[in-house]
């Protein structure tokens, strides 16, 4: 295959709470902290990005890419409501500086998982008042920064908090059956670090503490955005998106905006097509009226997920799995480019694409196939203009801590010491 155009943003992606450390004043590191947690383990310094980010985007660079999507970490620009800190938005101006002076194209993420523990103790994500206090962050963020800015993404896959809600009533109803659940790896049909086990048999315990760290007293009033929502919490995210799009727009008409969304390559079995067509709908068509008018579309792949006529069938025998119960198949990426495109007509990034794994050749066999089907959709004349791998640091994976490793760069915690795979050679091998 013939490497990228110039102009193609080859690059990869991190996630602040996941590789910066000591996110003192968000939910995640509330609930990390409580005596019946969910998390594997504390994230703590994590790989120390916020202090090494200029070492990390040299080596970035110098393996040849041009990209690098991170995300900027609300709880540290307003840890209290209302309250903002000049020094973090000092910070996170020497990142975008840092990125610039060494060729490399930053995209922005204003929201990646991780929220402000004032806002949880608010109602959180399923509350009318996250739309104000979101357009509020985002617009102040963006007057300070958005002149250095090209692409910003406004929430890291939107529709994450749907796609939990089915997993845990997946999983409960599995639990159900003790012995067929004892088989089975149901979160690994969600594409993030879940441990839904812990989560399901410490969750009244954990309800109570999490609810006294952001000094609720109600359980069911902790909405964070790891937690599944209504249909109306669902709502709230799209029009939050939508209002903190028209505030970017009006304080930098140069930037474009677009969010990512999680994208599971559906394959319908014989009798199963209607299925899965009600399963993209609800994964992506249902937010058509709230993305039409974006800049561009995040897509992010890591598996398939085979569709029975009664819904998500198990990972077939014998299929090879990835640290995160996932089943290896990077062809999944080219098949959701091109359903996604089908309705929408914009710019197509590949925000997010990995795979977790201590085999590093897997890793490079993986964006091989990857990048050939990217390379065939643009080929189509589908405006797929980019590729994020997950990740450029092996890092925090939420509730699993630090058990898996997506990286391109490896790390050693000990001493902080970054440690490049030959993966991340092979990436920027694509553009040369």
């Amino acid at each position: 295959m013939k490497p990228f155009e110039q102009d193609f943003l080859l690059g990869a992606s991190t996630a602040a709470h996941q590789v910066e450390g000591n996110n003192i004043h968000n939910d995640c590191w509330a609930l990390e902290h409580i005596p019946h947690t969910a998390y594997a383990e504390p994230s703590g310094e994590t790989v120390d990005h916020y202090h090494r980010y200029e070492e990390d985007i040299k080596l970035l660079t110098a393996a040849g890419l041009n990209a690098y999507r991170f995300s900027i970490e609300w709880a540290r620009i307003e840890p209290e409501e209302g309250k903002f800190d000049e020094a973090e938005v000092e910070h996170y101006r020497n990142v975008i500086r840092c990125c610039k002076e060494n060729g490399v194209e930053p995209m922005v993420t204003l929201f990646h998982f991780s929220s402000p523990t004032w806002l949880i103790a608010k109602g959180g994500w399923e509350v009318e008042s996250v739309i104000d206090d979101f357009v509020r962050y985002c617009r102040y963020v963006m007057e300070r920064l958005g002149s250095d800015l090209t692409y910003v993404c406004t929430i890291n896959e939107a529709n994450i908090r749907l796609q939990i809600a089915d997993i845990m009533k997946r999983y409960m109803l599995q639990a159900q059956k003790a012995q067929k659940a004892a088989e089975q790896n149901p979160e690994a049909a969600l594409q993030m670090g879940m441990n839904m086990k812990a989560l399901m048999e410490q969750q009244q315990l954990s309800a109570v503490e999490g609810a006294a760290a952001f000094g609720l007293t109600d359980p069911q009033g902790v909405h964070v955005f790891q937690s599944p929502c209504t249909p109306e919490g669902d709502s709230i995210i799209c029009r939050a998106h939508t209002a903190a799009r028209a505030a970017i727009r009006e304080v930098c008409p140069h930037v474009k905006v677009g969010l990512t969304l999680s994208f599971h390559d559906f394959q319908a079995q014989p009798g199963a097509e209607a299925v899965a067509a009600q399963e993209w709908d609800k994964e992506f068509r249902h937010y058509l009226p709230y993305i039409k008018d974006d800049d561009f579309l995040g897509a992010q792949n890591y598996t398939r997920s085979l569709i029975g006529p009664d819904g998500l069938l198990p990972t077939p025998d014998g299929a090879e799995l990835t640290q995160a119960g996932y089943e290896y198949y990077p062809e999944g990426l080219e098949h959701v480019i091109r359903a996604a495109a089908k309705d929408f007509h914009g710019t197509i990034f590949v925000t997010e694409n990995g795979i977790a794994t201590a085999d590093d050749t897997r890793r490079q066999a993986f964006i091989k196939t990857a990048l050939e089907g990217v390379a065939r959709c643009a080929a189509d004349g589908i405006p797929v203009k980019g590729y994020f791998h997950w990740s450029l640091l092996d890092n925090f994976e939420w509730q699993k801590g630090y058990a898996m490793t997506f990286g391109l760069i490896a790390v050693d915690r000990a001493t902080q010491k970054r440690i490049p795979k030959p993966s991340l050679k092979l990436l920027g091998n694509y553009r040369r």
